[in-house]
């Protein structure tokens, strides 16, 4: 869209907006919290969203769109991604579907492979995903390191990730490395010296895989403590293959999130309820590993906010695709179809800290998704059918289909 230049997306039959001050009357909880407006319509101008309302009711623009009585969501925000990284392990998924169940340690073989790739070849990889995430809706999204784990790889993988997002996640403590295996404590001081020193002025957040055969509770609070005082807001990779510390480190630490949450107990949830950390949930990754998923209602019924990532990386959840994740937390996690959307698009924000995403309003960015279909419903009622009709991430289109 060039400067200047004004855009009336008009014939929205549900514009979702996440203002549940525009919700109607009657509505319930969860879908008045999507704040949904029928018959709607939407003036972008310079990227950004200019005027919300009935289409009864809506200024001159430069141009129209006629949205045919599809919805319009806001852009898809992808709080948890591992996109910088070369190779695939098909084989150890087909294994894994053939019984094999999933460990930590399969991340090896992928550090092995992007130790080994170009910079050229680590940016093309990277910007096919981020050209999938446009397609699928994705406008904001975080991109993880973790799968280089030497300064130089760690340092690489966060500058090539600021290319492309302003989320970038410092994960050098995604596991130990093979050639540390022996020296553990060793590992430990380089990733909380040296490596962080190199990765922080690239990155905004610092994450630790708390699990077996990962990181135990005392490696991970000294990880979070020296990233705290780099400047990084925290992240931790909580509870995904069992019970465990991670989600408590991540309340106690106040981090914004903890991600995964399969298996969370009592007090483990009511921790997270009190610090405000988001709970990101990923069930592409059960999808990916056959695990159970977790159990979101939970987390909705104690007041915990709630946010649907994909995961995406090369071994569990090889996926870009937000509509999937929705449609998997609707039929798996007995998410509502409103609640996994506001959790897609609100909860992500939310999860990254944000308050300019995840949601349409005036002087917003216009970052909005247009469905071939008249409600947000459809993404979990017709799963696997490609809806998206246009994608807009701060007013320019950025999906793979032609502008009508």
């Amino acid at each position: 869209m060039t400067p200047h230049h004004s855009l009336l997306l008009d014939d929205i039959g549900e514009l979702v907006t996440n203002d549940p001050a525009l919700a109607e009357r009657g509505a319930e909880p969860d879908v008045a919290a999507l704040g949904i407006v029928h018959d709607a319509a939407v003036v972008v101008a310079d990227g950004r969203v200019a005027w919300v309302g009935p289409a009864a009711q809506a200024p001159a623009a430069d141009e129209r769109l006629d949205c045919a009585g599809g919805a319009v969501l806001p852009g898809f925000v992808d709080s948890h991604a591992h996109l910088v990284f070369a190779g695939e392990r098909a084989g150890e998924f087909a294994a894994r579907m053939s019984g094999r169940p999933y460990r930590a340690g399969g991340i090896g073989t992928t550090v092995t492979a992007t130790r080994a790739a170009s910079d050229a070849a680590l940016r093309t990889n990277l910007a096919r995903l981020v050209a999938e995430l446009h397609a699928a809706g994705v406008t904001t999204f975080e991109v993880k390191s973790g799968y280089g784990l030497t300064v130089a790889d760690e340092q690489r993988a966060c500058r090539l990730a600021a290319e492309v997002t302003d989320e970038v996640t410092f994960l050098g403590a995604h596991v130990v490395p093979a050639e540390h295996a022996r020296d553990r404590a060793g590992y430990l001081d380089l990733l909380t010296g040296p490596m962080l020193a190199a990765a922080a002025p690239h990155a905004r957040w610092a994450d630790v895989f708390v699990e077996r055969g990962a990181f135990d509770a005392v490696e991970a609070h000294v990880v979070l403590e020296a990233a705290a005082r780099a400047g990084l807001g925290l992240r931790v990779h909580a509870n995904q293959l069992g019970p465990g510390p991670g989600a408590a480190l991540a309340a106690a630490h106040g981090a914004a999130s903890a991600d995964h949450c399969t298996h969370l107990r009592r007090r483990d949830i009511a921790a997270l309820a009190d610090a405000g950390t988001v709970a990101t949930l990923l069930p592409a990754a059960e999808l990916g590993t056959r695990s159970p998923f977790p159990d979101a209602r939970r987390l909705l019924a104690a007041g915990v906010t709630v946010a649907l990532a994909t995961d995406c990386n090369p071994g569990t959840a090889y996926t870009t695709s937000m509509p999937l994740v929705i449609a998997l937390a609707v039929s798996g996690m007995r998410m509502t179809p409103a609640e996994a959307v506001r959790a897609a698009t609100a909860g992500g924000a939310t999860a990254l800290r944000r308050t300019d995403v995840g949601r349409i309003v005036p002087g917003g960015p216009a970052d909005l998704v247009l469905l071939d279909a008249p409600s947000h419903v459809h993404l979990a009622y017709r799963p696997g059918v490609p809806l998206l009709r246009a994608v807009w991430q701060g007013g320019v289109r950025v999906d793979r289909r032609e502008a009508p």
